[in-house]
């Protein structure tokens, strides 16, 4: 019941904001997530032995953020360059910077630095892709006839909603159902091959099917998106497991009452995300 609750508190929240609200409040949104996830990433490094600062280290993934998601963004273009490139090199320096501050020669170093430059990317990059999918390509937000003229911001980022949701739910049950082989048991035993390919058929349905209200594409490209989609948020959510048992954690945090932290909920959409950006910006 606390995790059907939760879900009925949050689901309008991230909705409304995407379909009512202008993309600058989507990107809001996923800059409050990027640091609440920084943060419990943060604990998952100390866990694992690495000190991570959490001041610089949330301001770097902040920057990156930004960075992707006003990349060629309408109005921006001429106000700010694309800095992607000048994020992280400022991030280099910052991480070098404080670890020379620090004083503190030893084996660490090298996994300080490298743990604070990996939370930036792992979760700077990708949410910055996804809220450029909301606001990022400039299009109007018109559509006619049930199919969209122009790729409007709002049903491109929903759309990878529901597939995200599709393939995991779908994950679920057909694990229940059918699932006889184990997936990745030493990372997460609960997790089974026949699950896997439930999430990604279904998934790979959801985008084909919906995709063709969305994007011009031919359906088997739309096929091949879903099916990447599907595949990177087994990868995305297996790769936090990963994290998670190395640390001897079961969850990232229990800020959301029976869903765990916020990392948890958006493992599938790190791996997701740039896919599908990549997609959008160059393909569709």
């Amino acid at each position: 019941m606390t995790r059907v609750l939760s879900a009925l508190v949050l689901l309008p929240v991230v909705i409304g904001t995407i379909w009512f609200l202008p993309p600058v409040a989507t990107f809001a949104l996923t800059l409050v997530a990027a640091v609440l996830a920084f943060s419990e990433y943060r604990s998952l490094a100390k866990a694992l032995g690495a000190e991570v600062p959490m001041v610089s280290g949330a301001t770097l993934v902040a920057l990156l953020c930004f960075a992707v998601w006003r990349a060629d963004n309408t109005g921006l273009v001429d106000l700010f360059p694309n800095v992607v490139h000048l994020a992280l090199m400022a991030g280099l320096i910052v991480v070098g910077a404080g670890a020379v501050a620090r004083g503190r020669p030893g084996p660490a170093s090298l996994a300080d630095a490298a743990a604070m430059i990996f939370g930036a990317v792992y979760l700077g990059l990708p949410l910055g892709a996804l809220a450029w999918t909301r606001g990022g390509n400039g299009a109007p937000e018109t559509s006619s006839g049930g199919f969209v003229d122009v790729l409007d911001g709002r049903v491109v980022v929903l759309l990878l909603m529901a597939v995200i949701v599709v393939s995991d739910s779908a994950q679920y049950y057909t694990g229940r159902a059918l699932g006889r082989r184990p997936l990745a048991p030493t990372i997460s035993p609960k997790k089974t091959v026949e699950g896997a390919i439930g999430g990604v058929v279904f998934g790979t349905l959801a985008m084909t099917l919906g995709g063709r209200y969305v994007f011009t594409s031919p359906l088997w490209m739309l096929a091949l998106l879903g099916a990447a989609i599907s595949l990177l948020g087994i990868v995305g959510d297996l790769f936090e497991s990963l994290l998670k048992r190395s640390a001897g954690i079961k969850d990232s945090s229990n800020l959301i009452p029976g869903h765990g932290g916020v990392l948890d909920r958006i493992d599938s959409w790190l791996f997701a995300a740039p896919v599908y950006y990549f997609f959008v910006r160059f393909v569709a």
